[in-house]
């Protein structure tokens, strides 16, 4: 009797002391007992819940399945069930619990009541929710992204750190085909039928797009012929980016191809109709010159005559310096800008440059000075920086108006040389700036003023510049003017 005394009181301590709740349940479903933790996670009085039966504080949609269970204990078919269901709160919302059930029997065998324990785990539940849901935001965003990947019109590619191609898409599978018809190994790098754009010279290992890209490399637009058969091949332009993991540590890149073909076969067009026309204009136009200057070297030519033969000579002029032009653009455009290099004296070069730039800037107002040493020899084709120049003065001059100034410095820096051409002209609007080299390319500002101009002449420099491993920049401000900077090698004869 002292032991059961005993057992009476454990229970009673254990029963209001315990931090999950507990519960004595009848078989008919009342609570016949429940301790204050039960009480507190339901939000209920103790008194007040053991009015209750556990089929009312149940979710409507989880009792029959409680209730299938306690049909099969009171029917002897199990002893103990456990389920996760959800418990109404006295406020309305939604408790989940763990539920831990044992049926109690009499010595006669008749149940007595169930012992039931519920754990809270309303937060792990919903924390579980969460993460069910944004693993279905990620399978959504996956299946969605793969079929970005699979049917968009740009070839896509994956290299891991290793080289090997990771994932690729039918688009660029395609371009593969056509580049390596023999099969390809899925490696960076790997030698086919791939040339640069004069569609004769193959390239070199390093100079294949996916080898640059695992060597680190990022660039856009990187362009060239794919295929066995000139008469057959396509073209494609190629960008890269590198991939990093969270750490900033370089994984592997990605690669996006797009094929030009047409608007490569569309420009070859072109280059070629205006590289004709420019010869067939050359000729004749240097036979109107010579006869032009021929007459007016006469003497005895009226005064009004001779003003309107130097009219003719100057437009004459010009319309052969815009048919050079189109032709240089042209070699360019080839890959044929062949270069006469020898030793060149830069300062001498440039102060013939600014003599013959210094007549228009007087008769604009625009001051021209010069900051050169006395000597800077380095090894350059002579023409072509005499373009540059050429291209450079006459720019600033006619982008600067009345008592703006022009002002050329030439300096040696470390292995280079530097050349500036600042002025304190009408300047570049912020969102052209990039795009004064690009061919044809002509400012608003240049436009509305109607100065003069073709679009070429940046266009011409910077293919000079390039051809000579040089860089060619540009800094400007709206009402201030720019300063154009090229950087030269510094050559030894």
């Amino acid at each position: 009797m002292e032991s059961t005394s005993d057992g009476s009181a454990l229970w009673n301590l254990t029963l209001q002391h315990s931090p999950i709740g507990m519960a004595l349940v009848a078989p008919n479903g009342r609570l016949l007992r429940v301790n204050p933790a039960m009480a507190d996670m339901l939000g209920y009085a103790v008194a007040d819940l053991t009015k209750r039966g556990f089929q009312e504080i149940t979710h409507p949609d989880d009792l029959a399945e409680d209730l299938a269970l306690v049909t099969q204990a009171l029917a002897g078919e199990i002893d103990s069930y456990r389920l996760r269901k959800r418990y109404l709160h006295a406020e309305g919302y939604v408790v989940w619990g763990d539920l831990s059930v044992a049926l109690v029997r009499g010595q006669d065998g008749l149940p007595l009541h169930f012992i039931s324990q519920i754990l809270d785990v309303t937060e792990h539940q919903e924390q579980a929710e969460r993460l069910r849901a944004a693993h279905a935001d990620v399978e959504r965003e996956r299946q969605a992204l793969e079929a970005i990947f699979e049917t968009v019109g740009v070839g896509l590619l994956l290299i891991g750190q290793d080289g090997r191609y990771e994932r690729t898409n039918r688009r660029h599978q395609e371009a593969i085909e056509v580049a390596f018809p023999d099969g390809h190994a899925g490696e960076a790098g790997q030698l086919g039928h791939v040339y640069h754009l004069d569609g004769r010279t193959p390239m070199s290992r390093e100079e294949m797009p996916s080898y640059r890209a695992v060597q680190g490399e990022e660039f856009d637009d990187y362009s060239y012929w794919a295929g066995a058969d000139p008469r057959t091949r396509s073209a494609y332009s190629t960008s890269a980016r590198q991939v990093r993991n969270a750490s900033g540590e370089r994984i592997g890149a990605t690669l996006a191809c797009q094929e030009i073909t047409e608007l490569m076969r569309a420009v070859q067009v072109k280059d070629e109709f205006v590289a004709s026309v420019s010869h067939e204009l050359r000729t004749p136009l240097t036979t109107v010159l010579g006869y032009l200057e021929i007459l007016a070297g006469r003497g005895d030519l009226p005064a009004d005559v001779t003003r309107q033969l130097r009219v003719v000579q100057r437009n004459a002029a010009r319309l052969e310096s815009l048919v050079s032009d189109l032709l240089h653009v042209g070699r360019a455009g080839d890959g044929d800008l062949r270069l006469r290099p020898e030793p060149v004296d830069l300062v001498a070069l440039v102060r013939q440059a600014s003599e013959v730039a210094r007549p228009v800037a007087g008769a604009s107002g625009v001051s021209l000075t010069l900051d050169v040493p006395e000597r800077l020899v380095t090894v350059v084709d002579e023409q072509r920086i005499r373009q540059v120049l050429d291209n450079l003065l006459s720019n600033a001059v006619k982008y600067s108006e009345t008592n703006d100034s022009v002002t050329v410095v030439l300096r040696e820096t470390e292995g280079g040389v530097e050349l500036e051409v600042r002025d304190t002209g009408i300047g570049i609007a912020p969102d052209e700036v990039d795009q004064v080299f690009d061919r044809f390319f002509r400012g608003g500002d240049a436009l509305a003023k109607h100065i003069p101009g073709t679009g070429l002449g940046l266009d011409i420099v910077g293919s000079i510049v390039a051809a000579h491993e040089g860089t060619i920049s540009v800094e400007s401000e709206v009402g201030r003017g720019s300063t154009f900077r090229v950087t030269l090698p510094l050559l030894e004869a």
